[in-house]
């Protein structure tokens, strides 16, 4: 993981540097706000140490610019203790703050809580399917159609799911009846008809000419993924 330390106190950035180092970060540095902002576009940082009181561009300002391009997590240290500071910190789109003079064990534990945060919150956006109007998010069973919300059974949100990971592959009644409901299912094809029917009537602007849930003549279905 590669962090990014910003604040004018060299000897600080030093013993910073040092520190996560040891830990086994790759660490860079900079000197005031400009230059971190500039680093923070061109640079694919995991999170970002940032200190309040700088040169040219302050930390508030540079937290700022780089909410604008970027969610990398930020820490703010200050000298100040002040609970406006903080406050602006957060306002501005920092996500912890520290107060110096700090124990560097504990700033290590913050940018470890930190990057656990980040890592897992990533995690779950790797879960979420988004394809044309839809956004499917497989941990929660939710389906969104340009952000409004679709209530969907469970085996509908299967059969979606399954679509939109594949999307133009055609299934037929029968694969997806042994996919979805699994080969010990003692139902019949018809099944599949009645829930993809469904699935049109709640997914597409007109079930009568879908744009989605398709029908390949005497194969199966698909999921047209151009829409």
């Amino acid at each position: 993981m590669k962090i990014l330390v910003v604040d004018d106190e060299k000897l600080l950035v030093k013993g910073i540097k040092f520190n996560l180092e040891n830990d086994g970060y790759e660490v860079e540095t900079a000197y005031d706000g400009a230059e971190a902002v500039y680093l923070a576009k061109t640079v694919d940082y995991s999170l970002i140490i940032l200190d309040l009181m700088m040169p040219k561009l302050d930390g508030l300002e540079a937290c700022m610019r780089i909410r604008e391009f970027s969610n990398v997590p930020i820490i703010m240290l200050t000298a100040r203790s002040e609970d406006m500071d903080k406050i602006l910190g957060f306002e501005y789109g920092a996500d912890d703050y520290i107060t110096k003079p700090f124990n560097i064990l504990e700033l290590k534990a913050r940018v470890k809580a930190l990057l656990r945060r980040s890592n897992s919150a990533a995690a779950d956006e790797d879960k979420i399917i988004r394809i044309g109007q839809f956004s499917i998010d497989a941990s929660r069973h939710r389906v969104e159609k340009n952000g409004a919300e679709i209530e969907l059974t469970s085996k509908e949100f299967d059969l979606l799911e399954l679509f939109v990971k594949n999307p133009g592959r055609v299934y037929s009644r029968e694969n997806l009846l042994n996919i979805v409901w699994g080969y010990d299912y003692q139902g019949d094809v018809r099944t599949v008809d009645v829930h993809m029917h469904r699935l049109r009537e709640k997914l597409e602007n007109n079930p009568a000419e879908p744009e989605y849930v398709m029908t390949k003549w005497g194969v199966g279905y698909y999921f047209n993924c151009k829409k």
